[in-house]
């Protein structure tokens, strides 16, 4: 079995080796990052008993078996199989039961149904996933140029592919722990050394109002929901240089947030009302006080953290309570795109798989760019998915993987504590259902200048 990712020291964990995100596609370093990103999803999995890996707590949520055979037969039926006349899969079957939503490459099983798959079991997944990766570097060792370059920028695809998968792996695995009444832990608590004062009161970072450039455009990869860039107003306004903590979200619940209706949208306070909400995801009220659970099990909950998996409609409530709003998309790249904004932060390979502190207290003088814009929780913005004008989606099957959820769902930016470093860019586009609460979802406050 894998190693264990949780016995890695902080700085080694799930280390990507050659950024991906910037990869010349050559089939060296191709072949080297598509070992690290395997061998990454597969430790992430070690934690786990034989039994974890195939809960599916709720719809929304896969077993981690079903992950780890689905990136495998990613490569399989969009690399090897595009390539080699008369291939064979490893088997016939696996395509309807790991196939996820690519509706021109056949039938597949119910979403809500992965967790009926006992079999193939645990033991024969990692089997398949040892196949395709052996088919995999022959080919890579024997292809010639031709057939190379017509599958090059879809390995590439795979990799970023595989690393959503890893973050939803964590993602879906605590929500069937919490699911169970023990509140088992994925992992053992890791020894940590916090020290902090405090992240201080927020600040408000102006940005005037300009003619903007939105969208990626670069030889480096990005998905084909990130462009066309494009050209867009975007008014002045301001950003919270700081995420909403769990302390200035408890003063929201405490003023009834969750009972007034005059800060809820109409389709948010029935979510609220039907799902019975009265505090975020994996909150819990004891005897001993609050707590929260996470991927180490239950802990008390830290005041200073930022808040996490909140809805879009709690976020969107929260902001009018506090006489904000949530920015919009092109506000938040424009502030990613600002002098002095680093990609860096709390992100998979720290090994926490939690929200951090921000760094430090609040200077004496104004912030001249945003703390935790990266990592920590992907960020809600007031942006419908949709379309970039001039979209348009690749041909075949790979055309199905973002434009056809261009509807009833909306934009997050920033990745979070579970995303890994080298997947995410200033133009990533996430995008979830705003009812969505299982991801690492926290609140930026803007305000119009």
């Amino acid at each position: 079995m894998p190693a264990n990712l949780a016995d890695a020291p902080p700085g080694e964990i799930g280390d990507p080796g050659p950024d991906i995100a910037d990869l010349e596609l050559d089939r060296i370093p191709t072949w080297s990052c598509y070992q690290e990103v395997r061998r990454t999803t597969e430790a992430l999995c070690a934690p786990l008993e034989i039994e974890d890996y195939v809960i599916q707590s709720m719809p929304d949520a896969s077993p981690a078996k079903w992950h780890l055979a689905h990136t495998s037969w990613f490569f399989e039926t969009f690399v090897l199989a595009s390539v080699q006349p008369g291939f064979e899969p490893v088997d016939s079957e696996y395509s309807y039961l790991f196939n996820s939503y690519y509706n021109a490459v056949g039938e597949r099983i119910a979403r809500d149904r992965r967790g009926v798959l006992s079999r193939p079991t645990v033991a024969e997944v990692f089997r398949y996933r040892a196949a395709v990766d052996k088919r995999m570097k022959e080919f890579l060792d024997r292809a010639g140029n031709t057939a190379f370059e017509r599958v090059r920028s879809t390995l590439i695809l795979g990799l970023h592919h595989e690393q959503q998968h890893q973050e939803l792996i964590l993602t879906d695995i605590k929500h069937a722990l919490a699911s169970n009444p023990r509140r088992p832990a994925y992992r053992e608590r890791r020894t940590e050394t916090v020290t902090h004062s405090g992240p201080g009161a927020p600040g408000w970072i102006p940005f005037a109002g300009s003619l903007r450039s939105i969208g990626h455009e670069s030889p480096s990869f990005a998905f084909d929901n990130e462009g066309p860039r494009h050209q867009q107003y975007v008014a002045a306004f301001a950003l919270a240089d700081r995420l909403v903590t769990n302390r200035e979200y408890l003063i929201f619940m405490d003023d009834g947030g969750y009972e007034r209706p005059e800060f809820w949208l109409s389709d948010g306070w029935y979510a609220r009302s039907r799902n019975g909400w009265t505090a975020p995801l994996y909150w819990e009220s004891t005897a001993g006080g609050r707590q929260v659970f996470t991927l180490e099990g239950m802990r008390g909950l830290d005041l200073d953290e930022p808040v996490c998996h909140v809805s879009y409609y709690e976020a969107d409530a929260f902001a009018r309570w506090a006489g904000a709003r949530l920015p919009t998309e092109a506000e938040w790249e424009t502030s990613a795109m600002a002098p002095g904004v680093a990609l860096e932060g709390n992100f998979l390979e720290s090994g926490r798989f939690h929200p951090a502190h921000p760094m430090g207290a609040r200077e004496t003088s104004p912030r001249t760019s945003p703390m935790q814009l990266y990592g920590d929780v992907w960020e809600w913005t007031q942006s419908p998915y949709t379309p970039y004008r001039g979209f348009r989606p690749a041909a075949g099957a790979l055309g199905e993987y973002n434009g056809k959820f261009m509807c009833n769902q909306l934009v997050l930016r920033g990745g979070s504590c579970c995303t890994p470093r080298s997947h995410i860019r200033p133009t990533y586009r996430n995008f979830f259902p705003p009812e969505a609460r299982w991801q690492f979802s926290g609140i930026r406050l803007a305000r119009d200048v």
